[in-house]
């Protein structure tokens, strides 16, 4: 146990293309008052020089003309359903939705040690990790349905320190968000940032120390950017997640699934959409 959560806090200090089409799914959904909901999703192959990588397209089909594109970044665990779970939501939220693959040819961990490994390879080698996302963006911008100049991207622990990161460095992002995600990353808030920013974290998050929240603040307050963090009292890791109750039992982590502290940080996230998209 103390071995797990020594890799866990190592990860909250360090983490901060053209398109092959796979295969495509579709699903129908109707809401009443609005056109029926068509989920179209594909699997993407895409690449930096280095390496091949597995993503995840999906948006509504028989919603016309171009919207943001978002760009959606996984757990340390890897690209696995969860991230393209909420990729689908995105879609139904009228979004283009990009799940990536930051480790290579869709490698997923199945223990916290090589979820620590992969993780902590990514984000020890920053131009690779910037040039992995950067080839996701592109393959991402290049689909027909994505208005370009609209793009945001979100993550979820590793993945929230990923965008965290790429905002500080100052990408093109209309919105990043992250959600139980590590605040004390290796490029720290400077005046280049161009996102509107929301964090989502719970307040009991072992893996998220307080002092590393307040020195966050006061750095985004010093370069005064637009940002919002949520702090869920009484809430831990991984509570957007429905699987992290099963996966915090079989490794013995403080990994639990909250629905209310999700669905308020979704209703957020979709509040900051409509500031950062709005024409």
């Amino acid at each position: 146990m103390k071995t797990l959560l020594n890799l866990f806090l190592l990860f909250g200090l360090i983490s901060i293309a053209a398109c092959n089409n796979n295969s495509k799914e579709s699903q129908s959904q109707k809401t009443p008052g609005l056109k029926e909901f068509e989920l179209a999703s594909q699997e993407i192959s895409y690449s930096t020089d280095s390496t091949e990588m597995k993503g995840y397209l999906a948006y509504d089909a028989n919603q016309d003309g171009k919207r943001p594109g978002i760009i959606v970044i996984h757990e340390w665990w890897g690209h696995n359903q969860y991230v393209r779970d909420r990729a689908n939501k995105l879609a139904e939220l009228g979004y283009v939705a990009f799940a990536l693959d930051m480790y290579g040819d869709g490698k997923l961990a199945s223990h916290p040690e090589d979820a620590g490994k992969f993780s902590g390879m990514v984000m020890s080698n920053m131009n690779e990790a910037k040039a992995r996302f950067e080839a996701a963006v592109a393959s991402l911008k290049s689909n027909d349905n994505v208005d370009a100049e609209n793009i945001g991207a979100i993550g979820y622990c590793f993945g929230g320190s990923v965008a965290l990161t790429m905002a500080n460095l100052g990408y093109d992002l209309d919105a990043v968000a992250a959600f139980h995600s590590g605040v004390q990353l290796p490029f720290p808030p400077s005046e280049d940032i161009k996102a509107k920013i929301l964090v989502a974290n719970g307040a009991d998050d072992p893996f998220i120390p307080a002092e590393s929240v307040n020195q966050f603040k006061e750095a985004m307050d010093k370069v005064g950017a637009d940002y919002e963090y949520v702090a869920y009292e009484g809430v831990v890791h991984s509570f957007t997640s429905p699987y992290a109750d099963s996966m915090g039992t079989e490794f013995g982590l403080p990994l639990v699934y909250n629905e209310e502290a999700d669905n308020d940080s979704w209703k957020k996230l979709q509040d900051l959409f409509d500031r950062a998209f709005a024409k």
